[in-house]
C-alpha cells in the first residue's frame, strides 16, 4: 500500500523528572485537561493533517497507553487504508532486547516503513502540548527541496541549554547544532519533530547504526551536517509546550485556564478515546450542589462537587464534600476529597482518598529532598491509590508514593520536600 507519507510516533519515553505520575504509566498516557491524555494532542494533530498510517513506537509501561490507543478509531484512523499500529520492542531477539535511543527505535522498525513505501515520513514526540498542520510542515519540506525538515521553536535563552538549538542561514537551512549546549549560540529549539525523505531516513539510520548511533539529535541530526545534506529548519510560532517536568505540566494545565496563554484546547479539534475502561464514556454529567462555589476552573463528567473549588482541573469521577477547598490543583480521575479538606497546588493521580479535614500543600517553601530544584514551586503529587487519612497535615514540594496508606503510618504530619 504506497503513502506519500506516514508517521512514526515516539511514546516509550520513562519520563522520570515527572516522578511518581510516570511511574505507572508512559509518559504520554498521563492525563491532561481533565479528559485527555498528553498523546491526544500529537495523535489529534496527525488526523487533522489527513496523515492516515501511524506506528506508535511504545516500551516504559505502555498498558494503559495502548488500551487508550486501542484500535485508533476515536481519531478516524481505523480501516482497510487508515490505521495505528502499536511497534513494541522486538524482545527476546539475539541482536536487541530494547529500543536504546530515539533512532534506534525507528531503525528497528525501518521494516514498518517498508510496508508503505512512502516518499517522507515523520518522527513525532508523543509528550508535547501543541496544535500544528503537518501539511504546512510538509509543503516547506517540499518548497526547500530538503532531505530533512525539523520543525524549531524560539525558547527563552536561559532555558535553551535543555534543548537541541540550531543554527541558520537566512535561507533557513541549519549550518549549526548543538545537543543541549552549555552556551547556546541561539535559541531555535528543536520540538523534536523531523520530516525525512525517506530514502534519506533509511540510508542515514543504517550508517548511523554502524556507528553506535542510537539518538536523532546526539547522533542523526550531526551525521546528515557532516555529509552536508540539506537540513532545513521551520520555524514554528503557535503554542507549544514540553511538560516533561512537574512544574511545566501543572502551569501546562494551568493555562487551560488562562485565556491569555494561546492554549485554545476547545478550537483545537483534539480528540480523545472517551470509552477506554471507566473513562468518561461511562460517567452521568457532573452535579455541582448548592453549597459549592466553583470560580475559573475546568468540571469534567461524572463530577460531585459540594465545595470550593478554583484555578483547578477536575478530571472525571471527582468527589469534592461539603467545606472541602481545592485551589491551583489537578485532580485526576476518581477521587475522593473529604469534608472541610484543604487542596492548594496539589496534582492528585487517580483513585486517592483524602480524608475529612485533611491539608495538603501549606507549609514553607522548601525544595524536594529527592528531585530538588525539579519540585521547589510548591507544587505537592500524591500518587494514584494512595489513602491520606483524616486531619493530616502534608506541606508543599512532597511525594506521596502510589498506593500507600497513611492511615496505618500512625502519621499526622508530613513536612515540606518529603517524600514518601
Amino acid at each position: 500500500m504506497k503513502k506519500e507519507i506516514i508517521a512514526l510516533l515516539l511514546a516509550g519515553g520513562v519520563g522520570s523528572r515527572l516522578s511518581i505520575l510516570a511511574r505507572l504509566r508512559a509518559k504520554p498516557a498521563i492525563p491532561f485537561g481533565g479528559i485527555y491524555r498528553i498523546i491526544d494532542f500529537t495523535m489529534s494533530n496527525i488526523a487533522n493533517s489527513n496523515i492516515d498510517v501511524v506506528g506508535v513506537l511504545t516500551q516504559y509501561k505502555p498498558l494503559s497507553l495502548m488500551e487508550h490507543i486501542d484500535n485508533g478509531r476515536p481519531w478516524d484512523l481505523f480501516g482497510k487504508t487508515r490505521l495505528v499500529e502499536i511497534l513494541p520492542p522486538k524482545t527476546g531477539e539475539e541482536v536487541s532486547d530494547w529500543y536504546k535511543g530515539t533512532s534506534d527505535a525507528v531503525y528497528q522498525n525501518l521494516g514498518f516503513i517498508d510496508d508503505f513505501s512512502p516518499d517522507m515520513t515523520i518522527i513525532l514526540s508523543g509528550d508535547h502540548i501543541y496544535k500544528m498542520d503537518y501539511n504546512e510542515l510538509k509543503s516547506f519540506h517540499k518548497k526547500k527541496d530538503a532531505d530533512v525538515t525539523i520543525s524549531l521553536i524560539r525558547v527563552p535563552m536561559e532555558q535553551a541549554h535543555h534543548f537541541g538549538i540550531a543554527s541558520l542561514n537566512k535561507n533557513g537551512r541549519i549550518v549549526e547544532w548543538e545537543e543541549k549546549p552549555r552556551k547556546p549560540k541561539s535559541n531555535l529549539a528543536s520540538m523534536g519533530i523531523y520530516i525525512f525523505n525517506t530514502k534519506v531516513l533509511k540510508s542515514t539510520l543504517l550508517e548511523s547504526a554502524k556507528k553506535g548511533g542510537i539518538d536523532f539529535a546526539k547522533d542523526v541530526i550531526p551525521l546528515l551536517l557532516n555529509k552536508k545534506m540539506r537540513v532545513f529548519g521551520y520555524e514554528f510560532t503557535g503554542y507549544w509546550r514540553d511538560v516533561g517536568t512537574i512544574d511545566a505540566y501543572w502551569n501546562c494545565n494551568m493555562d487551560l485556564l488562562r485565556p491569555e496563554s494561546g492554549l485554545k484546547i476547545e478550537e483545537w479539534n483534539i480528540r480523545t478515546n472517551l470509552f477506554v475502561r471507566g473513562e468518561i464514556g461511562a460517567k452521568i454529567p457532573a452535579y455541582i450542589s448548592k453549597s459549592a462555589q466553583v470560580e475559573n476552573s475546568l468540571i469534567s463528567p461524572g463530577c460531585i462537587i459540594e465545595g470550593r473549588v478554583k484555578n483547578s482541573i477536575i478530571s472525571p469521577g471527582v468527589i469534592i464534600e461539603k467545606g472541602a477547598k481545592v485551589y491551583d490543583s489537578i485532580i485526576f480521575h476518581n477521587v475522593a476529597i473529604g469534608k472541610g479538606a484543604q487542596l492548594i497546588k496539589t496534582i492528585v493521580d487517580k483513585n486517592v482518598k483524602i480524608g475529612k479535614g485533611s491539608t495538603i500543600g501549606k507549609g514553607n517553601l522548601i525544595p524536594n529532598k529527592v528531585l530538588g530544584l525539579n519540585l521547589s514551586t510548591g507544587i505537592t503529587v500524591i500518587g494514584k491509590g494512595a489513602i491520606i487519612p483524616e486531619k493530616m497535615t502534608i506541606g508543599k514540594n512532597c511525594i506521596i508514593s502510589p498506593g500507600i496508606d497513611l492511615s496505618k503510618k500512625g502519621l499526622n504530619k508530613i513536612e515540606s520536600g518529603s517524600v514518601f
